[in-house]
This record gives C-alpha cells, structure tokens and sequence, in this order.
C-alpha cells in the first residue's frame, strides 16, 4: 500500500532537500517550486499544506524533479523559466543574466532622474519625452522598468550577446511596452544617432575580476561569462559605459552603474578622471556601495 502525496509532505521534503543541499532560503525556494507545479502563489501553496491537500501523483513526480535540479545549484529562475523584476516577470533561461534584486533599487535611481528630465522644446514639431539607455541590457529587466514606470519616455536596451538577445526580444515583446526598443550591437558603438541627446543613461556592466571566482555556485556555472567579467581589473567595460555615457548624455544628464561593493573609490576615480560632475556613490539595503551616479558636464 502507497502512502498518499500532499503538499505539505512534498514541501517538508523539498526544503529539507534545499537546505541539506545549502541553498539560500530553502523554504522560499520550496514554495516557489511547489507553486510554478500547481500553478499556484506562496500563499496558496502555504494555505494547501497547511489543510493537508493531497498532491497528485504526477504533480509529486514533478516537484521532486524540479527539487533535485535546484538541490544541484541550478538558479531557481531558469527551472521556472521566469524571474520578478519590480512590476515586470521576465522570461529568463541559459545565455542571459538573471536580474538579482538588488538591481531593483539601483534602477530606481534612472527611473527617478527619468521622470524629473527635462527635455529641451525642438524647433519644430512636437515636444517628444526624454530617452533612457540601458547598457547591457540582458533580459531587458532595467530598460523594461525605465520603459514601463516612466511611459512618456523613450528607452532603448543594447545588448551585444546573442544567447541573451533572444531572451531581450521575447521580453520586450511580452512588455508591451511600445516605448521600449532593443538594440543588438556593442556598447561601445551603439546610438550614435543620439549623440548628445539621452537624459538618463544606466548599466549593470560586468565587472568581475578575471581572476575572481564568484562564490556562488548558481553565478559560477550558469550566469554567462560576458555578463561576470570585466578583464583584469574588472573594470574594462566600466570604461566604456563612461566613455559611451559621455557621448549619449546631453549636458546634465544622469549616468547610473551598479558595481560591486568593494570597488565604488575606484569608480568614482575613474569618472571624476573622465570629466563626470557630482560623483556620487550609493549603498543598498544592507549598507554595501553598489551604485555610483553621475552628471555629464
């Protein structure tokens, strides 16, 4: 005689297995699991295990596949296929970042300077809004923030792999923004049709070390290279961001760039070298400097 599934015994199971296996937050995960299963939020899967509910047999199959994937290190958002980003869900998968939250307080800072730009009256025709560039854009979670929390605004995310192009085109299509635009090229050449006109331009480049080894294994093994290292020093891309930023930006506009915690005084030398005014670096909810902003002369 077989003993009956339900979702609590399968959740028990899974966050058993997701701490054993020493994976941060293993309860969150097991729900989150249980829920992409059933179709259901963290709350429902709480409410089911709570009344004992029994989980069918295939559904039980299925968790157990997907705990053991996780178990693996596998970053929970490629086995569901999506990742939450503010008001967005992304479509993410092998070849592109995953959008970590901790972007989503740096992307405040664009979002901000964005809807406070103010955008000089043409000659002729209609006043259009200001632009945002996000470079790098990856699954497309900043320039889809920009485009959708500030909808006046016009915003293009350039992005140079190919892997990740794919998942930026499915998500600005399933954005709907009509305001957003993605751009395959590199970072370094792109929009040059803007020159001197973008308001707010923002990246989370690489900037990774190359001899640094990411400590976790869901970075380590499955975030693409191009989006971890940023040569030697960590900082090659940091340069073109700031020399791209110099050629997009009218004059007052915003630079915005996460970094990683330890390298905000090298940035901000690296800028104030540049000719960027106002440096200015940004700590996170736990105090670590992960943004610098910045003004173009």
């Amino acid at each position: 005689m077989t003993s009956t599934s339900t979702v609590r015994t399968a959740l028990e199971g899974a966050v058993s297995q997701l701490t054993r296996a020493g994976v941060p937050n293993p309860r969150v995960d097991a729900e989150l699991l249980v829920g992409h299963v059933l179709d259901l939020n963290r709350g429902q899967v709480q409410s089911k295990a709570i009344t004992d509910a029994v989980l069918a047999e295939a559904d039980a199959s299925r968790i157990a596949e997907l705990v053991e994937r996780r178990a693996a290190r596998e970053p929970l958002q490629h086995i569901t296929g999506r990742a939450p980003f503010r008001q967005l869900n992304l479509a993410v998968g092998p070849g592109v970042f995953v959008p970590r939250p901790e972007t989503e307080q740096v992307v405040q800072f664009a979002i901000d300077a964005l809807r406070a730009a103010s955008v000089p009256e043409p000659v002729e025709g209609p006043v259009e809004g200001p632009i945002g560039v996000d470079l790098g854009t990856g699954s497309g979670a900043i320039a889809l923030a920009m485009a959708t929390e500030v909808p006046h605004a016009r915003v293009y995310g350039v992005e140079v792999s190919p892997l990740a192009f794919v998942w930026t085109k499915q998500n600005f299509r399933e954005s709907g923004a009509t305001n957003a635009t993605p751009i395959f090229t590199d970072l370094a050449v792109a929009l040059p049709e803007l020159n001197g006109t973008v308001s707010v331009v923002i990246s989370n480049p690489p900037y990774i070390p190359r001899a640094a080894i990411p400590r976790d294994p869901e970075v380590r093994l499955f975030d693409p290279e191009i989006a971890l290292y940023g040569g030697d020093d960590g900082l090659d891309v940091v340069r073109q961001v700031s020399a791209t930023g110099l050629r997009l930006l009218h004059s007052g506009g915003t630079l915005v760039m996460e970094h990683g915690e330890l390298q905000a005084a090298e940035i901000a030398a690296l800028l104030r070298a540049d000719g960027w005014l106002a440096v200015a670096s940004h700590p996170d909810l736990l105090g670590r400097d992960r943004a610098t902003t910045a003004l173009r002369p």
